[in-house]
């Protein structure tokens, strides 16, 4: 994964088609380096001034990894690759003049429009789940979770000694196991440096899941593994639960039994941001754009959709950054060559395989050569890969330090990294 960053810098000819790409995850720049590589005018737009890595955000949440360890600057980025960036939020296309408006009024001319701007959490309308648990799809959602995290703990080390804590994760996805099983260990390593005050065994970490099994897309080997880690890491798991309501302390259940929740993480699903409405494309289910075979928007000669906000009708992809990639590629290579005359084709997703990390020495790797791995082997492989797909050197180096930090001194590491003062709650 890592390769797709290398430098290749090319200063576009003068009449080179304008193409703007909005949103700067995996698939857009991956867009951008197509686009730019085939001698296009790139134009990147993001509502922040960063790219995010997102597979390491629970990280960040977890007091692991410090926030710059998973951000890289957009400005340089879009130098290092001959093109634009301009900071600012999609608010308005005009397919037929070719041209979008930004929050700030700012309007910008186009050939070709990527669309790359990822998705937010989806709470499938449970009462009280976007007001009071929090999702982690952004650098300021791991941010606010790892401050809400840290002011809870503190507030237990100054209550009294019978006084418990709880933190709930909705979901048993790969980003729901990999924050319970990282909570896990922030209590059972961490707590004692971090907190002393803290027995551990009044901490407590539960794991809700609506189907019947962790980690769907796995073999039941692998899900049945990573079950097992939770366990042994001592978490609670909860399948086959279906969440009624939450609030500001309490996580109800359907049949209406009530769990208490100091702090709810919900990580069970994926919806289109609300300015899709505004942008007059066809949506499909969770809010996402209708893309055909060759990622255009349905009804759209010269709109992409690319990444998490697509929804391709005939093949349904998995929401990863392998994917994400490989469709930036792609619809960089068929603007490129619709430029040069030819007809587009018809994206097909190249399985590189699935993974997804429990804890220290425990992960599970699925390939679709049919090879299946867990343990120490699945998590050295996890570590090095996204250590290595992190973009800059400084990143790398930063989140190895810290992550070699916290997991291999094991016992007397892992304290929480905190670079600003925590909220009073």
């Amino acid at each position: 994964m890592a390769r797709w960053w290398r430098k290749a810098r090319r200063q576009p000819a003068s009449g080179a088609a304008r193409v703007v790409v909005v949103g700067m995850g995996f698939a857009g720049l991956a867009t951008v380096r197509g686009l730019t590589r085939a001698g296009m005018r790139v134009t990147l737009v993001d509502r922040n001034i960063y790219s995010t890595f997102q597979p390491l955000l629970y990280q960040v949440a977890t007091g692991g990894l410090n926030p710059s360890d998973v951000a890289y600057p957009l400005r340089g980025f879009a130098h290092r690759y001959g093109a634009r960036f301009v900071h600012g939020e999609l608010t308005g296309i005009d397919d037929a003049a070719r041209k979008i408006t930004l929050a700030d009024g700012t309007g910008l001319d186009y050939d070709y429009l990527v669309l790359a701007t990822g998705v937010s959490a989806a709470f499938y309308g449970v009462t009280g789940a976007e007001k009071h648990s929090f999702a982690l799809y952004t650098r300021a959602d791991a941010i606010a979770l790892r401050d809400r995290i840290m002011a809870a703990l503190e507030r237990l080390s100054s209550a009294a000694r019978g006084r418990e804590g709880t933190i709930t994760v909705v979901g048993g996805g790969a980003t729901g196991v990999e924050l319970a099983g990282t909570l896990a260990e922030l209590r059972n390593i961490a707590l004692a440096t971090a907190f002393p005050d803290i027995d551990r065994s009044r901490v407590h970490i539960r794991l809700v899941e609506q189907a019947p099994a962790l980690l769907a897309p796995y073999v039941p080997k692998l899900r049945e593994y990573a079950h097992r880690q939770l366990l042994d890491r001592g978490v609670e798991v909860r399948l086959g639960a279906t969440i009624s309501e939450i609030t500001a302390d309490q996580v109800v259940l359907a049949g209406g039994e009530r769990l208490d929740s100091d702090v709810t993480v919900w990580a069970a699903g994926v919806t289109g941001p609300d300015a899709v409405r505004d942008w007059g494309l066809p949506q499909g289910r969770g809010g996402r754009i209708l893309v055909g075979p060759d990622l255009r928007v349905t009804g759209h000669d010269r709109i992409f959709a690319v990444g998490d906000i697509a929804l391709t009708g005939d093949q349904p992809l998995p929401q990863l950054a392998q994917p994400a990639l490989q469709m930036g590629r792609f619809a960089a290579e068929q603007i490129a060559g619709l430029e040069a005359g030819r007809p587009t084709g018809r994206f097909s997703y190249h399985d590189k395989g699935i993974m997804a990390t429990i804890g220290r020495h425990s992960a599970v790797v699925q390939l679709p050569s049919g090879l299946r791995v867990r343990g120490s082997p699945a998590w050295f492989a996890w570590l090095a890969l996204h250590i290595m797909s992190l973009l800059g050197n400084r990143n790398r180096l930063s989140a190895l330090i810290n992550l070699s930090y916290r997991y291999l001194s094991w016992g007397r590491g892992g304290a929480v990294i905190v670079d600003s003062d925590p909220p009073a709650f």
